[in-house]
């Protein structure tokens, strides 16, 4: 199949470009900076911005899929999550065909803050307000503008190595614990449901 990943040049973004070519998978990438990955007979590199309606419209050419994982260098001030959200749903909306889309945010964004421990609710206060804030404008934007969704909400990321063995909780509930994964094991997560999207409309956490 062919996958777009927006947010592609670190972090979990060239975790799921590498992961989805070992799968076999035609991967379009868009990033800021050059993907440092080596050339690939199925990977096309399309550097510029998730900003830019023409950098979107190019990298959704025959998407089946399309991952976003967009990062920022900043905590403090940022609306890339939203506006890049935006612009992605206005340029889908011009596609004949409807690919799935799956968005990475974290734990705390949105209805999931009330549910993080209270260490995890005074270090984003502190330090990821605006950033958390703006992820949940984002999750807003596409969970009210488009039909095949999934929201992906990570807990604390490590480097780790990929597992394959996590916890999906697609459900808030009282007293749940949503703890570290690795950005290998969010990789996994993604592109598998890139592949099968069992979690359509629905906001899975992922933590060990």
């Amino acid at each position: 199949m062919k996958i777009t990943i927006i947010g592609a040049s670190a972090g979990i973004g060239l975790e799921t470009t590498r992961l989805a070519l070992e799968r076999g998978h035609e991967v379009t990438t868009l990033s800021r900076r050059k993907v440092p990955f080596p050339d690939h007979a199925k990977l096309r590199r399309v550097q510029g911005s998730a900003t830019n309606p023409n950098d979107i419209r190019t990298v959704l050419e025959g998407a089946d899929a399309v991952l976003v994982t967009l990062g920022v260098k900043s905590p403090f001030v940022t609306t890339l999550f939203s506006d890049s959200a935006r612009l992605l749903l206005k340029a889908l909306g011009e596609k004949e065909s409807s690919p799935t889309l799956i968005v990475l945010t974290g734990f705390g964004a949105g209805d999931s803050w009330g549910y993080n421990s209270l260490p995890m609710k005074l270090m984003f206060s502190l330090l990821l307000k605006k950033v958390y804030a703006d992820k949940s404008e984002q999750e807003r934007v596409i969970a009210g503008g488009y039909p095949r969704w999934e929201i992906v909400r990570p807990g604390r990321l490590t480097n780790g190595a990929m597992t394959g063995r996590y916890r999906v909780l697609d459900q808030l509930v009282d007293s749940m614990k949503v703890g570290a994964i690795s950005r290998a094991d969010v990789a996994h997560f993604m592109v598998a449901q890139a592949e099968n999207p069992t979690l359509l409309g629905k906001y899975p956490a992922l933590t060990y």
